[in-house]
């Protein structure tokens, strides 16, 4: 029998493959641990670089670390200093006296302001809106009273239904002579910017911009799951709204999905605090477009120039509101929001109530529940049944059963994709926004969140989220426990990477 003989390139690759293989998951482990991220985050990393071979390094290279483009850094760095001279004369006419509320939430805000810069406002008039269709048609009535401005910005911006009539609105005030300038994610607007509404906006002259512009070469250079996922419309410098609807008209959105209709809410904002709402959009803005800013030898000239283009102003006081807005990013603080996270939650003494479509907390914000748990307090967390996606759905069960025997209360949303970001603590204060609890949101998302001071707001918010309840029901242990060691495995995995999602 004659031996088989194999050519001399076989042997080099049964060689050089896994000493490639070896020294990539070495130095790329190496690496991870060298970058004093999250304990979390590392092992997750640690765990996709070692447990799968060449394709575990692609996914480090296009997703572990937090790179932007070096055109993107030279324009983040370029208005860093006209970004802390805005900062600086917004203090000049914050007017909280903490004295006259709960002294106990001084500290809160004292955090959030060393944090981003932005104090509390006090004097603010909110209506919160969480009917989808009344929070569209409370937008395009806006729009069509603008006189000067309409900034609009959406990580999702989806064509159908009361959408189509927010284009038409954008279109009216343009012919009327209003600046309209429209700030849609390039990766939750992908479909929409190849629309035949976006380019029916651009034929009239609006602008229409996409926010960290993707695509497969970017990817190459750049981390391109970083992406813009706020929400704000600005009219006139003098209205704002902000929150966790996207522009999208729910009977038309992910109808495939099996999910339901999603379920938002939004706040209608005016008085003082309309300015920072509105510097963070246009902050946004000029970090994708260029042509509409001046380069004149004075830094004030140029922050005065911005102010006039963007309706950017002090507002007078409208109502008795203190309103903090606390915008978050990868950019200049990344820990904010988590940071101010913790402390929210740690801060309750009677009741904290959670509503959030994505839950996949670190350990700190799981001992932080956990903890309140412990002390007494009443923490409930209102997710929806059912979600978009099996992965962070298996990664949020696996924390239920932990959570529940600590004496957390889980109750899970039947009424389709509750899609709302809020938190209210001990009937004092609360917060409203963009922000997920997930890590995406916390570490990777450019977020808003509104941090309000005040009592009524509070209970007006409160009562929503009872409303959220009654179309829930309340996970228990018994139903926890039968579950079959498949799930079990499943939500295991997830875990595994659950700091990555």
């Amino acid at each position: 029998m004659e031996i088989e003989t194999y050519h001399w390139s076989y042997q080099i690759y049964s060689v050089v493959l896994p000493l490639a293989d070896l020294a990539i998951r070495f130095g790329l482990s190496l690496r991870v641990i060298m970058r004093k991220r999250q304990y979390s985050v590392t092992l997750a990393w640690l765990v996709v670089i070692l447990l799968l071979p060449f394709l575990g390094a692609l996914f480090y290279l296009l997703f572990g670390e937090n790179r932007v483009s070096e055109k993107r850094a030279k324009r983040t760095t370029e208005r860093l200093e006209h970004y802390h001279q805005w900062l600086a004369s917004l203090k000049k006419h914050s007017s909280v006296n903490f004295t006259h509320l709960n002294p106990d939430l001084e500290p809160i805000h004292h955090q959030a302001d060393n944090l981003v810069g932005i104090p509390a406002f006090g004097g603010n008039h909110l209506e919160l809106i969480e009917e989808p269709e009344a929070i569209m048609r409370s937008i395009i009535r806006d729009i069509d009273h603008a006189q000067t401005t309409c900034h609009l910005q959406f990580y999702i911006w989806y064509e159908g239904g009361t959408a189509d009539e927010v284009v038409a609105a954008v279109i009216r005030a343009h012919k009327r002579g209003v600046t309209c300038r429209i700030l849609v994610d390039a990766i939750g607007s992908k479909t929409f910017l190849q629309s035949e509404k976006v380019k029916e906006l651009r034929s009239h002259g609006i602008k229409v911009v996409a926010s960290l512009p993707a695509g497969f070469i970017k990817a190459l250079f750049v981390r391109i799951d970083i992406r813009n996922h706020r929400k704000i419309v600005v009219i006139d410098g003098k209205v704002a709204y902000t929150g966790s609807q996207n522009l999208v008209d729910p009977r038309y959105f992910k109808q495939d999905s099996g999910v339901g209709e999603w379920v938002d809410i939004m706040v209608r904002i005016q008085g003082p605090v309309v300015e920072s709402i509105g510097g963070t959009f246009i902050g946004d803005w000029f970090l994708e477009i260029d042509n509409e800013q001046s380069r004149s030898p004075s830094l004030e000239d140029d922050i005065e120039h911005v102010r006039t283009i963007a309706d950017i102003r002090p507002q007078p006081p409208v109502g008795d509101i203190p309103v903090q807005l606390v915008p978050s990013g990868p950019d200049f603080v990344p820990e904010a929001i988590h940071n101010l996270l913790l402390t929210t939650i740690y801060a309750a003494r009677k009741n904290i109530t959670l509503t959030t479509p994505y839950f996949v907390p670190d350990e700190s914000l799981l001992t932080a529940l956990v903890s309140s748990a412990q002390r007494g307090v009443d923490v409930r967390i209102i997710i929806p049944e059912h979600i978009d996606s099996k992965l962070v759905h298996y990664a949020s069960q696996a924390r239920y059963e932990s959570l529940t025997e600590q004496g957390v209360t889980i109750k899970l949303f039947s009424g389709g994709l509750l899609h709302s970001k809020t938190i209210t603590v001990d009937d004092e204060f609360s917060l409203l926004g963009s922000v997920n609890l997930d890590m995406r949101s916390f570490w990777l998302n450019f977020e808003a969140t509104l941090f309000i001071y005040d009592r009524k707001f509070t209970n007006d918010l409160r009562e929503v989220q009872r409303g959220y309840e009654i179309k829930s029901k309340e996970l228990d242990m018994e139903s926890l426990a039968c579950r079959p060691f498949r799930e079990r495995f499943f939500e295991n995995s997830a875990l595994l990477i659950g700091p990555l999602l």
